[in-house]
């Protein structure tokens, strides 16, 4: 079928699907996870705020190399040019397994979770499934409407957690000395520099996203203005409202009833509004998660169409409907999220995602550096912002984190690990059927 050229997205749907990609599973889950790791609600912020930081300064650097290129397909796109095609293609291939199925799988498992809270009969896994087959029935149908429809979901979730932060002040059942309260270091490992890195995979992960509108960049119009606008927007709306709402979390419940907890949004609405209040806000969050998976299910399949573009995959995955959307993408990165669901579970899966995506963010930033020394004169609508100190912060960060988990976490660092190797011998297939 000939492609059609897709309707242009505008900055408010770039806008909303970095906030939609960004606030999602993690956010709402892992709270309990690094309190249990780190044993100090004040580390637990500082580590927020910290990636928040982090997140800013990679997309500041992501909107260079986006306008730079203005094409659909992020780091694909972005490491193929600076570095060699192969490298391009194992970012295309950790995206297709990791960056976008293995997300929207955990994602669906949470919201999943949080709807059990609500109808303790519900199975999980059945939740998640039909979550996954309702996104990709949407965003496989067209581009248009399912932009417009993340604008406006998206917008309701940025308002129910100003609300719940606003509501918790006002409550006066939030107390706010949990959060200087002293260390907890009752287990083995705890608030060590391994666990600092596991909890900054934790919240790597959550704020993973911030890319966002980069995969999209060939639908935006004005690219080069609406790219940087959209991805540091997204990020500095976004990191206000993590380190918010997880200062929220952590005043509104003692340390004891949140570490190790999945559903923490949950506990922390029950404890601060009651029975009526947290079945309210817990459908809410609920709304939030299948926001997140629904900008997966858009953002992802780009990639794949990219890489098909370019004759580095699969022809067929990247051809687009009447409608502009790429269907077939759309329908295999759905079945592969189905996959996760069906074989993994929630904890191990964060992990696995949070260190491969780190180490793929990574190389991206590295290729800026690349770009800059070897295309110096390349045209570059917008240079990232205190270059190159935000690039150097991001891997010095990004470096530590990587060591540390996987001294941590050997078996989920192993299987990121794994899904590289595997992607270069896909590779290899690919050069050796084209020869």
């Amino acid at each position: 079928m000939t492609r059609e050229r897709p309707l242009p997205l505008t900055l408010a749907p770039a806008l909303a699907l970095v906030v939609s990609s960004m606030i999602g599973t993690g956010v709402f889950t892992t709270a309990g996870f690094m309190l249990g790791q780190l044993g100090s609600p004040r580390l637990v912020l500082a580590l927020w705020a910290l990636t928040g930081l982090l997140a800013l300064a990679g997309a500041a650097v992501y909107a260079e190399l986006g306008a730079m290129m203005p094409r659909a397909g992020g780091e694909y796109v972005y490491l193929t040019r600076a570095f060699h095609p192969a490298v391009g293609f194992l970012s295309g291939w950790l995206a297709l397994v990791v960056g976008f199925a293995a997300p929207a799988a955990a994602g669906a498992l949470a919201f999943g979770g949080y709807l059990q809270t609500l109808a303790p009969g519900l199975p999980v896994r059945g939740a998640a499934f039909a979550l996954v087959a309702v996104t990709t029935a949407l965003h496989a149908r067209e581009v248009r409407r399912a932009g417009v429809a993340q604008a406006l979901v998206t917008s309701l979730v940025v308002v129910v957690i100003v609300v719940f932060v606003v509501a918790a002040l006002a409550s006066g059942h939030a107390d706010w000395s949990r959060l200087t309260a002293p260390s907890r270091r009752s287990g083995p490992g705890v608030g060590t520099a391994g666990a600092i890195a596991v909890s900054l995979v934790y919240t790597a992960y959550s704020y993973f996203g911030w890319n966002g509108a980069a995969y999209v960049a060939g639908e935006l119009r004005d690219p080069h203005r609406t790219l940087p606008r959209a991805l540091i927007g997204g990020a500095a709306l976004v990191t206000a409202l993590y380190v918010a709402l997880n200062a929220v979390f952590l005043a509104a419940a003692p340390a004891q009833a949140l570490v190790g907890q999945v559903e923490v949004g949950h506990v922390a609405a029950l404890a601060l509004f009651g029975a009526r209040g947290g079945t309210l806000l817990t459908a809410l969050i609920a709304l939030a998660l299948a926001a997140s998976v629904s900008a997966l299910a858009m953002t992802g399949p780009r990639v794949v169409q990219a890489m098909a573009d370019d004759g580095v995959f699969f022809r067929a995955l990247g051809r687009t409907n009447a409608r502009g959307a790429p269907a077939r993408a759309v329908v295999l990165q759905g079945a592969l999220a189905a996959l996760g669901i069906a074989t993994a579970t929630f904890e191990p899966l964060l992990v696995y995602a949070g260190f491969t995506l780190s180490l793929s963010a990574a190389a991206t930033v590295a290729g800026a550096f690349v770009l800059r020394r070897r295309e110096p004169e390349a045209p570059r609508p917008y240079r990232a912002l205190a270059w190159p100190w935000s690039g150097v912060a991001f891997l010095a960060l990004s470096g530590f984190m990587t060591v540390f988990a996987i001294g941590e976490r050997p078996l989920e660092s192993l299987a990121g690990l794994v899904t590289l190797v595997v992607g270069g011998a896909a590779w290899a297939l690919w050069r050796r059927r084209r020869v």
